[in-house]
């Protein structure tokens, strides 16, 4: 849950915030990843989360989520505003360790990245298991528990089916129209409504950012 709080309030701040939300965005970021590392003897490959390929990825995996969910809900975006927004997405991983100019130029390039990118990954037992363990989230929330078996369905629905078959999830034609059904329920509940209520998150996230902020800066006056 940390990791899915942290991770929130860095896109909500990179992508929406003031320059003062994205510093503590940046910072609080850097600091969560300094520890997760690991691998690199007994035939595991090294694994530093600062790893600037590792973070474009990341960032890429945002950015494609977040077209592909539009596009369900809200329909394509025109060109010049499509290219606008993947514009501003490089700032998810440049804003971290990420070189700009490692960041697909334009969105024809980021889709041969992406393709490119979903060729070369791998899916063994180990990760399997970490992805059903997430999934179950034995140690979070109850109202996160119970969501889980729909975020599993939906997850499915997006994975390519070379991927979801490694990941061993099931997707029958009935899936199929179940999620298609899914999806037109909120093509027609979210644009109905209020702006206040859609953008409840971005609010939530940045409060819950600058009072870590606050609580971090009162702490070194501490010391």
């Amino acid at each position: 849950m940390a990791r899915l709080h942290g991770t929130l309030m860095y896109v909500y701040a990179v992508m929406a915030g003031t320059p003062d939300d994205r510093a503590l965005a940046q910072r609080y970021v850097r600091r969560m990843h300094e520890p997760v590392h690991g691998g690199g003897s007994g035939g595991v490959p090294a694994y530093d989360a600062r790893d600037p390929e590792l973070q474009l990825w990341v960032a890429a995996t945002l950015y494609d989520t977040a077209i592909l969910v539009h596009d369900r809900v809200l329909g394509h975006l025109p060109e010049s505003r499509a290219d606008a927004l993947y514009e501003r997405y490089a700032a998810l991983g440049t804003a971290l360790e990420v070189p700009p100019q490692s960041w697909p130029a334009d969105r024809g390039a980021f889709a041969r990245y992406w393709q490119d990118a979903l060729a070369r990954l791998s899916v063994d037992d180990t990760i399997r298991a970490q992805a059903d363990a997430l999934w179950k989230a034995t140690k979070a929330p109850r109202w996160v528990r119970l969501l889980m078996p729909l975020n599993r369905f939906i997850t499915a629905g997006f994975l390519p089916p070379e991927l979801r078959a490694a990941y061993g999830l099931r997707w029958t034609a009935r899936d199929q129209r179940h999620g298609d059904l899914l999806w037109r329920l909120v093509q027609v509940v979210y644009p109905r409504l209020p702006v206040r209520l859609r953008t409840w998150p971005q609010r939530y996230y940045l409060k819950r950012l600058r009072r870590a902020g606050r609580g971090a800066a009162r702490g070194r006056v501490a010391a």
